[in-house]
C-alpha cells in the first residue's frame, strides 16, 4: 500500500510516476478532499508530439481518471522563446504561422488520450500566448522580475549545464523560467490551478512558479515531477535509428508505432505497462511472472494497449494482426506501412536501393547497399544479394504489392498505382 488517501496520489505512486513532489502529504490531502486542477505545459516546436512527451500525457490521463481536471498548456507564447532545458544549443525561433500549424497538429493527439470539453473534469487546452502576448515588458519586469534571483537562476541545471559546456545561452532563453513561473501564477488566478507537473528537468522552473505565486498572492501551490525515462540500454525514451517516435498517424504509421513497443527490452516491459497502458495492476503483476520466451506475449500486449490509446481500437488490432501475419505466417499484410509507386516506374524498373530509401527502410542509397551486402534485404521474403537489383511489375503479388524487408523486424509494402 502506498499510504496515500487520494486515488490520484495512490495511482501515481503505484505505477511509478513520482520522482519529486514539493509536499506529498499536503497534495494528497487536497486531492482527497475533492477535484483539483493541475497542468502540464507542452511547447509546440513540431507538428506532432512524440513518445518523449507521452509520460506527461499519461500523467494527465491518470489525473482525469482519478476525478480531477487537467489543463494542457500549449506554449504558443513560450515556444517563441525556447526552453533551454534538455538542449545544448539555442532553439530556432519559429514564425507565428509555423507555431499555429504545430498547435493544430499536437492538439489532435490530446483528444485521443483525454476527454476535452467544458465539464467539471474535462481537460482544457489553453494557449499561453493568450496572456503572454499582452504583457508590457517593463511593467512585467517591475511587477514580477524583482522576485527572481539571478544568482539562484544560474544554479538551475537548464542554465548551469549550458554555461559549464561553454555553450551559448541567449538572454531570451534565460527568461524562459520567469515566463513559465508566470504561467503558473496566471493559471492559478484564472482556473484555480494548484498543481504543475512535468519532467524531472522542470523541477526548478516549477518551484519558481510556486514561489512567485506565494510572494504575489500568498497561495500555496504544488509541484510534481516524473522520473527521467530511459530504456534498459540507457538511451532516451522515444529515440530510434529512424528518429522520433511520433504520436500522429501522419508522421508514423500505427504499425510502426506498434512495432516500437513490441521491440521493448525484456527488462523494460513491466515498467512500461505500468506507465503507458491502462491495464490494472493485478494483470501487470501476472504478466511480470512470465519468463523466457513467454515475455514476448507481454510485449505484444504492451504494443497493442499502447497503440490502442494513441491510435484507437481498430488501428491497434490491425497492427497486431499485421505483425502476426508478417512474423508468424510470413505473409504480407495491408496494414504494413505502404508506399505507392506508379505503374510506369515499375515497368522501367525501380532500383532496390532507391526502393529501400523510398520506403524508409534506409536513410540513403549507401545505407541500403550496406544492408544488401550484409544479407539483410528481402523482396517478398526472398533474400536479395545483388546491389544492382531492380523491382519490376513481375515482382508484384496478387494484391499488386511488393513486400520489402530489412532484417527481421522492419517491413514495408510497395503498392502499384496507375
Amino acid at each position: 500500500m502506498s499510504g496515500f488517501r487520494s486515488d490520484f496520489m495512490h495511482v501515481m505512486s503505484e505505477r511509478g510516476f513520482i520522482h519529486q513532489c514539493s509536499d506529498e502529504q499536503a497534495l494528497d490531502a487536497v486531492a482527497a478532499q475533492g477535484s483539483l486542477t493541475a497542468y502540464i505545459g507542452f511547447d509546440c516546436t513540431a507538428p506532432s508530439l512524440h513518445v518523449g512527451n507521452l509520460l506527461g500525457i499519461m500523467v494527465l490521463r491518470k489525473l482525469q481518471q482519478s476525478g480531477h481536471k487537467p489543463i494542457i498548456v500549449i506554449g504558443g507564447g513560450t515556444t517563441r522563446i525556447g526552453d533551454p532545458s534538455g538542449t545544448d544549443k539555442n532553439r530556432r525561433i519559429l514564425t507565428d504561422e509555423e507555431i499555429n500549424i504545430n498547435i493544430e497538429g499536437i492538439s489532435q493527439v490530446f483528444s485521443r488520450f483525454l476527454n476535452i470539453g467544458d465539464g467539471p473534469t474535462d481537460a482544457l487546452i489553453i494557449n499561453n500566448d493568450l496572456w503572454l502576448r499582452e504583457l508590457n515588458y517593463i511593467d512585467f519586469l517591475c511587477e514580477y522580475g524583482r522576485h527572481f534571483s539571478v544568482n539562484r537562476m544560474l544554479t538551475f541545471d537548464s542554465v548551469k549545464l549550458r554555461l559549464e559546456r561553454d555553450q551559448s545561452l541567449s538572454f531570451i532563453e534565460f527568461n524562459y523560467m520567469v515566463i513559465q513561473a508566470y504561467d503558473f501564477l496566471e493559471l492559478n488566478q484564472r482556473y484555480n490551478c494548484v498543481l504543475q507537473m512535468g519532467g524531472s528537468d522542470q523541477w526548478g522552473n516549477i518551484i519558481n512558479g510556486i514561489e512567485l505565486s506565494r510572494r504575489v498572492n500568498g497561495v500555496n501551490l504544488f509541484a510534481l515531477t516524473t522520473p527521467l525515462l530511459t530504456t534498459a540500454s540507457g538511451t532516451k525514451m522515444g529515440k530510434t535509428e529512424k528518429g522520433a517516435v511520433w504520436l500522429n498517424e501522419v508522421d508514423l504509421s500505427s504499425y510502426d508505432y506498434w512495432q516500437f513497443w513490441r521491440n521493448t527490452d525484456d527488462s523494460d516491459v513491466i515498467r512500461f505497462l505500468r506507465l503507458f497502458t491502462d491495464l490494472p495492476p493485478a494483470e501487470i503483476d501476472r504478466l511480470g511472472m512470465l519468463q523466457g520466451h513467454e515475455v514476448n506475449e507481454a510485449k505484444k500486449i504492451l504494443a497493442t494497449e499502447a497503440t490502442r490509446l494513441a491510435h484507437g481500437d481498430e488501428a491497434a488490432e490491425q497492427a497486431a494482426q499485421a505483425a502476426h501475419s508478417v512474423f508468424e505466417n510470413n505473409a504480407p499484410d495491408d496494414a504494413l506501412p505502404t508506399y505507392r509507386v506508379s505503374k510506369a516506374i515499375l515497368e522501367q524498373g525501380l532500383g532496390l536501393q532507391e526502393a529501400c530509401r523510398y520506403a524508409e527502410l534506409a536513410a540513403s542509397n549507401s545505407e541500403a547497399r550496406r544492408h544488401i551486402r550484409n544479407k539483410a534485404v528481402r523482396v517478398n521474403n526472398t533474400l536479395i544479394e545483388d546491389e544492382a537489383a531492380r523491382l519490376y511489375m513481375s515482382d508484384l503479388s496478387i494484391k499488386d504489392i511488393i513486400k520489402l524487408s530489412v532484417g527481421k523486424k522492419r517491413h514495408a509494402l510497395i503498392k502499384v498505382v496507375d
